[in-house]
């Protein structure tokens, strides 16, 4: 639960919906599915969190990154992938179901290989593993490297040029 934060992005399990809205607008929700949660009790005023939507009665469907709005209970949408070419789908009259969920175009996965692309930046907080460098990472060219503590050396010199270096 991330109630706390203000404009976040959100991902929580078991959040699912029925709505009656139609056409390509913004959805209303109209409250939870049996044995299932709000995206009110998960998501604050603004926050964004990934969704789809199911239309059984008509085969549509739509996954997309939806900002939410508390006071009115709505989604606003902005469609990834849908039955309708990856455009917004017009819904037709009936119930349908609103849920989270993690496009599978948004997943980070390993392949066959164990290798993982990410087309964007990685952050976090730290790094661990088995000691192998960082790639992308350029100590070579950068010309203001900086260090956050004391340098370990492990009993190597640092060599300044050909013909000199510090011991």
């Amino acid at each position: 639960n991330n109630k706390d934060s203000v404009m976040a992005f959100v991902i929580a399990d078991r959040v699912r919906e029925t709505t009656t809205t139609t056409g390509t607008g913004t959805i209303t929700l109209a409250g939870a599915v049996a044995n299932f949660e709000t995206f009110t009790a998960n998501l604050s005023n603004s926050d964004t969190t990934y969704y789809a939507i199911v239309d059984s009665t008509n085969n549509a469907f739509e996954v997309g990154l939806g900002t939410f709005t508390s006071s009115g209970t709505t989604l606003a949408r902005s469609v990834i992938a849908s039955s309708n070419s990856n455009n917004l789908v017009d819904f037709s009259a009936g119930t349908k179901e609103v849920f989270i969920t993690i496009p599978a175009s948004k997943m980070v996965v390993e392949d066959g290989s164990n290798n993982v692309a990410i087309g964007g930046t990685v952050t976090a907080s730290a790094f661990s593993g088995s000691g192998a460098s960082l790639t992308g990472v350029d100590v070579v060219n950068d010309t203001s490297p900086q260090l956050g503590g004391n340098l370990d050396t492990n009993s190597h010199n640092i060599l300044i040029d050909n013909d000199h270096f510090i011991a």
